[in-house]
């Protein structure tokens, strides 16, 4: 028999960040399959604590709002974005992400858009029971998806995303009759965005509010559909208010709110001791092994042990910052909030970016609260490419 322990300790770690305070009997994440799509995948939205529902638009609202596309300002974009991931532990885990847009028709009211996600946990080897290295593999989970967005008004657009997910952590060996194969899922998201441009004072504001549902689909089945997972469905809310300091200064303040439309696994614990409480924890864990996506996300709302007050422990937030001079120049901030009971995952982002006519870059840093976090001090880089900027200098050229 040969294990795979170290891939599950580290996608455990990435996500959840495990803390002394993982000790505590109250500590109870919600556990799903293909935890990395819930990372963060571009350095603006990072820098500003993970958030982005209702940011100005740009080439990485695939994973934040796709619907903010049919109000993006460019005619079309594509990026390309890069994490070092557990940087702190090891060096060969990453995530690379490459996403884009286009407008369609004379009316600049409708696009499309698409992105790839590669998450790859590096080299593994594995061992027999006698501790003998046998075998070294490269675990990854990828997603692909495609999307659509319209404006419904003037002010409001809604959007929606296809995505297929494939995720490959271990391997199949048949002399030792271990047989692991990878897993497929499909879901989608549904999205909407409003904006506005409110006049206070002398000044035109901009406030934007949007909303995301993603990942609702298929649960993903591993070992042949013996272990089947929830895919980590999620509803962000989020608003923004931008407002002018100067000429060509301006100053963005936007929070996010997060909740994991996944329903909580029955642990052990919260029934009474006896064999009355195993026969109903065990009824209790085959119900939720057999409960669809769908139901899952409306028991999500009602199931946690510790009643109203553990759903609300189940909130993430985040709230950050974003100064611009003259649309050229950014300079991020941001912090986000997970309780100590749910995974507590704290800490602050921060990042800068410049921008071109043809192209933009971004960066950020995490700084963890807790000096133990294996999350702390992750950098990600995005490039941004403008498609009109391009075509301007092409045309340019041409003359």
């Amino acid at each position: 028999m040969k294990t795979l322990s170290k891939i599950v300790i580290l996608c455990l770690m990435a996500i959840v960040g495990i803390e002394a305070s993982a000790q505590k009997n109250e500590f109870n994440p919600v556990e799903t399959g293909v935890t990395s799509l819930g990372i963060a995948p571009d350095a603006r939205g990072a820098s500003m604590g993970d958030l982005g529902a209702a940011t100005d638009p740009d080439a990485n609202s695939q994973f934040w709002n796709p619907s903010k596309y049919a109000f993006a300002y460019s005619s079309a974009a594509v990026s390309l974005s890069y994490t070092p991931w557990l940087r702190k532990l090891v060096n060969d885990i990453f995530l690379a992400n490459l996403s884009g847009y286009w407008k369609l028709g004379s009316q600049d009211n409708q696009a499309l858009s698409a992105s790839l996600r590669y998450f790859s946990l590096g080299e593994v080897t594995t061992s027999d029971l006698g501790g003998v290295a046998a075998q070294s593999l490269n675990p990854y989970e990828m997603s692909f998806d495609v999307g659509y967005s319209r404006k419904l008004s003037e002010k409001f657009s809604m959007g929606v995303v296809f995505r297929y997910i494939y995720s490959d952590l271990g391997f199949s060996d048949s002399y030792a009759g271990d047989q692991t194969t990878g897993a497929s899922a499909f879901s989608a998201d549904i999205s909407g965005y409003y904006t506005t441009f409110p006049i206070i004072g002398r000044n035109e504001c901009q406030w934007s509010w949007g909303w995301n549902i993603s990942n609702v689909g298929s649960k993903v089945s591993f070992n042949n559909g013996e272990n089947p997972a929830f895919l980590p469905t999620n509803l962000r809310l989020g608003t923004t208010f931008m407002f002018p300091l100067a000429d060509y200064h301006t100053l963005a303040l936007s929070l996010d709110l997060n909740k994991l439309l996944v329903p909580t696994k029955p642990r052990r614990q919260d029934y009474p001791e006896g064999t009355e409480g195993d026969q109903q924890w065990l009824d209790a864990t085959e119900d939720w092994k057999n409960m669809s996506s769908i139901s899952g996300i409306f028991k999500s709302f009602s199931d946690a042990p510790g009643g109203f007050k553990e759903e609300l422990r189940e909130i993430t937030f985040s709230l950050g910052a974003e100064y611009a001079y003259n649309n050229q120049f950014f300079v991020r901030a941001g912090y986000y909030y997970e309780n100590e009971f749910k995974g507590n995952r704290k800490y602050f982002g921060l990042g800068a970016g410049f921008s071109l006519n043809v192209v933009r870059l971004d960066a950020s840093y995490m700084l963890a609260t807790a000096q133990t976090s294996p999350l702390d001090q992750t950098l990600r880089f995005t490039l941004t490419f403008d498609m009109d900027g391009l075509r301007d200098i092409l045309g340019r050229r041409r003359r």
